[in-house]
Formats: structure tokens, C-alpha cells, sequence
């Protein structure tokens, strides 16, 4: 299974490197801003860092029916290492708090991301990019559900905005769409777990560590591009920097018992964006029962470091200083 988890990051990246082409910075194709999205990863290579990410909800719990009341608090740190290639550093602190029994605490484990942006095309606010993300097994806490294998995943990222409509459909082209669609490989095909009941028999299970399709996308409507592209209503601050989204995070195992089954949430919320920073918080809804029952809570405060300290984040080792990232 390692062999083709690592099968996968060879092709992605051979896919990057023969289609190559020069790619606009942090959140900007052609006229369109594009947030960064809190469910799902965006299409964009940027200096930039997320702190904190909290997610807070209530899950399902094993065949006893216990229910886990679980919130994450995520940083992520991403670097660009040229104008289209970047490097992303997660981690992510959890809290389980079930209806019975201990609450529980420790970090999962630790993600890597390398992504490549390989297809643009400004007059149609259209990009497209290419990644691998890699779980790295052991880094986090066992008791906290932190899996002791890798897990390995390649991804495609696009990002489409409206704004190519025609002048009859004016009111529709503030609308943009984001999305992604990853393959995530274990390293391990099974977990062996050994118990010893009290009469001193012993009881070996393996579990099967299933291949997860992980997909998503985002639907938004830009109320800054309305103003500034399509007409000007009059909003006044802060409503003008303001982007009502609905995220849809989702994930479909392709093996095991629950192969085919599909868990996530629907968010909508809205994100605000200033020169220096954004803020975001969304509602998220359980697409099914086997998801949950409550509904939860999505918030983020995101900082654009290519803009606070571009002499300073934007170095790269290849490309020197790229500095800001939004014009002066």
C-alpha cells in the first residue's frame, strides 16, 4: 500500500511539472478575489497563515451509541517556494468531550502540503492547481484517535468565477465556485489491536484502514465584486467586503463497511476581507444521520503575511523577494 500511496504523489507531480504555467498570486485571477475557504482548501499558492481555525461539533459515537462532542483548533502556515509553487504545515489540537465516560486531549497528527497552480486563465477567472498532502503517522495523540500509519493524499483544486457571463445575467456574476477532489491512501491496509479479556484469552482484531475520496466544493457571492464590477448598490462598510459562501465538505470511503457511504457537512456562512487579514464563520449542517444530529460551528481569522511583511514572507529560494501580494 506505501508503494501506491507514493505511486500517486509520482504522478501528481509528474502531472505538475509537465504543465507548467505562470500562475497569479494569493487569492486574485483575472478581476476575482477569492477567500480563503474554511472547510475546504482553495485553489491558491500564498503566504499567508491561518490562526486559529475552531471547529466545534457534536459526532457519533462507536456501536455503543456514545456520542463525542469534539473541537478543533487548528494552525495552518503556508509558504510559497516560487510564484506557483507552495508549502502548507497544519496542526491541529483536539478536545473530545463524549457523553460518557473522560473527556480527552492531544494533537492529531501533523499535515504537509506541497501544491502547484498549473492552469490560469484571468479572462475567465479560471485556475486550476495540483496537490499532495501527507498525514504523517505517529506525530499525533493516540487517544485522541490520531492514526499511527500515513496517509497520503493527491489533489485537484479549481476555482471558476462568473464574471464572463453576459451583461443579461449582470446580477449572477459576483457568483464563483471553488472545489477540490483528493484520493487519500493509507500507508498500512490494516491495524492490529490485541486485547486481554480477564480470563487471560486473547483477542486479535484487524481493522481495515479504508481509501477515502475526500471532495468538496464552495459556492460564494462576491459583494465587493458586485460593486466594484457590476454595480455599485451603495453598500457601505463592512457589507462591501463581504462574501456569503456555502461550503460543502464531504468524504466517501471506497473499501470497508462503510464503503460508499458518504459523511460531511453543509456550512453556509460568510467571510469578511480587509488588505491585511479575513474573518470567517459558518454554520455547519450534518448531511446525514450517520454524520450527526447537532449542528455545529466553523470559525477562522486568516492573515495575508505576502501583505503585512512582504520583505519578510514573500522570499523565496528560487524567485527572491515576490513581494505584495494586492497592489498599493
Amino acid at each position: 500500500m506505501r508503494g501506491k500511496a507514493l505511486f500517486a504523489c509520482a504522478l501528481t507531480v509528474a502531472t505538475v511539472l509537465t504543465t507548467l504555467q505562470p500562475a497569479q498570486a494569493h487569492g486574485l485571477i483575472g478581476k476575482r478575489f477569492l477567500p480563503a475557504t474554511l472547510a475546504t482548501d482553495d485553489p491558491f499558492v500564498a503566504d499567508e497563515l491561518s490562526l486559529p481555525t475552531v471547529s466545534s461539533i457534536k459526532v457519533p459515537g462507536s456501536g455503543d451509541g456514545n456520542r463525542t462532542w469534539e473541537t478543533d483548533v487548528s494552525a495552518e502556515f503556508s509558504k510559497r517556494l516560487s510564484p506557483d509553487l507552495g508549502l502548507s504545515l497544519l496542526g491541529t489540537w483536539k478536545a473530545l468531550n463524549p457523553d460518557q465516560g473522560p473527556s480527552l486531549t492531544g494533537f492529531d497528527n501533523l499535515e504537509v502540503t506541497l501544491k502547484y497552480v498549473f492552469f490560469k486563465d484571468p479572462e475567465h477567472e479560471t485556475l486550476v492547481s495540483a496537490g499532495v498532502a501527507w498525514e504523517v503517522g505517529g506525530t499525533g495523540s493516540k487517544k485522541v484517535g490520531s492514526d499511527s500509519f500515513d496517509r497520503v493524499t493527491p489533489s485537484l483544486f479549481f476555482g471558476k468565477g462568473f464574471g464572463d457571463l453576459p451583461d443579461s445575467l449582470e446580477w449572477f456574476k459576483p457568483f464563483a465556485l471553488t472545489g477540490v477532489f483528493g484520493y487519500s491512501l493509507p500507508t498500512r491496509v490494516r491495524t492490529q489491536t490485541i486485547s486481554i479479556a480477564d480470563d487471560g484469552s486473547v483477542d486479535v482484531a484487524r481493522d481495515l484502514n479504508p481509501e477515502i475520496i475526500k471532495w468538496g466544493f464552495s459556492l460564494q457571492y462576491s459583494l465587493q465584486y458586485l460593486q466594484s464590477f457590476v454595480r455599485d448598490i451603495g453598500l457601505p462598510a463592512p457589507l462591501n467586503r463581504m462574501i456569503p459562501i456555502v461550503e460543502f465538505a464531504l468524504q466517501t470511503p471506497t473499501d470497508g463497511k462503510q464503503a460508499g457511504h458518504t459523511t460531511g457537512t453543509i456550512n453556509p456562512g460568510i467571510i469578511w476581507f480587509g488588505r491585511y487579514v479575513q474573518v470567517g464563520i459558518e454554520a455547519q449542517f450534518p448531511v446525514n444521520r450517520a454524520t450527526g444530529k447537532n449542528v455545529g460551528v466553523l470559525a477562522q481569522l486568516h492573515f495575508y503575511l505576502d501583505d503585512i511583511l512582504p520583505q519578510v514572507f514573500t522570499w523565496t529560494p528560487f524567485h527572491g523577494v515576490l513581494g505584495p501580494t494586492q497592489p498599493r
